[in-house]
């Protein structure tokens, strides 16, 4: 599910090939082809509104709880032929306003990313070797900000449980690309609709790095759940980012050429 990365924004796929919530079966898969099912429908599902924009508030915490608060917008365009694009631009505070990164996902190779810094009026991209810094200072990796296609990972199924949030699915996902910062992630998923809930994120020596936990999810256009909040905590040095989602906007006439290019990310606002 690309997305929540950030972050459960995602790719379209002709409404030919749709389910019906309820016809979504795992049964007689193994816990790799489940997986991979769980996220493909996950996918399917939250697919189609073409482009959207919301506003976000970023809270970032350190360690001793003080916190610093900035403003920003993301813009992601669906692309028919392969990955999606995405645009996060910051309004404030004001010494990083106007500061973007562009992202063009795609599902068989890296993805490309773009920095444009507007106190040095220039783009700067992101190297593949980058992609697992942190974003400007949050405790987001710029790969966190890149839309999270289905075939970037490999999966398995490691729960079909309840507890008394509901029903969920817990699954495993590994990285093709070898040079992401993470061993793998274990992803929980509810069953009814298939939001994400939770991922517990591994760092390459496969120990535990940090948590983000999705909530406030609303639906929008009767068919698409998307988050109010996200909480991410660096389990290493007890660092946190909050975003918190506001006026998601659908169907805004977004161009692939206009509004997502290198040479637009000077004249974003």
């Amino acid at each position: 599910m690309k997305g929540v990365s950030i972050l459960l924004l995602v790719l379209w796929v002709p409404p030919a090939f749709a389910l019906a919530p309820g016809d979504f079966s795992i049964g007689g898969l193994n816990a790799e082809q489940a997986g991979l099912a769980i996220f493909t429908e996950a996918d399917r599902r939250a697919s189609g509104y073409q482009d959207l924009s919301v506003d976000l508030e970023m809270i970032l915490r350190d360690s001793a709880g003080n916190e610093s608060q900035r403003a920003l917008k993301i813009r992601q365009l669906e692309m028919m032929d392969d990955g999606d694009r995405l645009l996060v631009v910051f309004d404030s505070p004001k010494s990083i306003r106007g500061t973007a990164l562009l992202s063009y996902s795609y599902k068989f190779q890296p993805d490309d990313q773009w920095l444009f810094l507007p106190a040095f009026k220039r783009v700067k991209k992101i190297t593949s070797r980058n992609r697992s810094g942190p974003f400007l200072s949050s405790e987001f990796a710029f790969e966190d900000l890149a839309l999270q296609e289905v075939e970037k990972f490999t999966y398995r199924l490691l729960a079909d449980e309840s507890d008394e949030a509901g029903d969920y699915y817990l699954v495993e996902r590994r990285p093709v690309d070898d040079t992401s910062g993470y061993s793998h992630q274990i992803v929980r998923l509810d069953q009814a609709e298939l939001r994400i809930q939770h991922i517990e994120y591994f760092d390459a020596r496969e120990r535990p790095l940090k948590t983000l936990t999705v909530s406030g999810y609303q639906r929008y256009l009767e068919q698409y759940w998307k988050p109010g909040q996200m909480m991410m905590s660096n389990l290493q040095t007890g660092r946190s980012t909050q975003l918190l989602w506001h006026d998601y906007q659908f169907g805004l006439g977004l161009d692939a050429d206009r509004d997502f290019s290198t040479n637009s990310l000077r004249r974003v606002r």
